[in-house]
């Protein structure tokens, strides 16, 4: 695989679990794992079509997203709105497929599956808060 020009880092507090739950729920594949001395995931990458995110657990001391709205009224009242939020954009061959599998395996959902902006798309949260947008092009302009 030739190295996409933009490639998304996203720290975990647990990155074991996001490796699982992102490769059974979003449909990734796991390409590379390195594990510190304890356990922990120094760095590892994932694939979906020709794309590739980065993941790790950076320190003890890092706080999700979704551990940080639980904790902070303020992020609280920033995460209250159902758009993706420095998140991510990931093109699927089927978005409503996709989406009720997300849904399946207890994705948390922030928009059903609509038409915009040529394309079908839905927005979701990923087990630590993270925001994706999920979409399937509809307009051979956007493909």
């Amino acid at each position: 695989m030739t190295m996409p020009t933009v490639v998304p880092m996203i720290s975990y507090e647990d990155a074991v679990a996001a490796l699982d739950w992102l490769a059974s729920t979003f449909g990734f594949h796991e390409q590379t794992r390195m594990e510190n001395d304890d356990g922990s995931i120094g760095h590892a990458e994932m694939t979906i079509g020709d794309g590739l995110i980065m993941l790790a657990e950076p320190t003890p001391d890092y706080e999700s997203p979704r551990h940080h709205r639980d904790t902070c009224a303020q992020s609280a009242k920033w995460q209250s709105v159902p758009w993706v939020i420095d998140g991510f954009y990931v093109q699927v061959e089927d978005v409503d497929a996709h989406f009720d599998r997300a849904k399946a395996m207890g994705a948390r959902i922030l928009s059903e599956p609509e038409e915009a902006h040529g394309a079908r798309s839905y927005r979701v949260e990923d087990l630590e808060g993270h925001r994706w947008m999920f979409a399937t092009p509809t307009s051979e302009v956007d493909r």
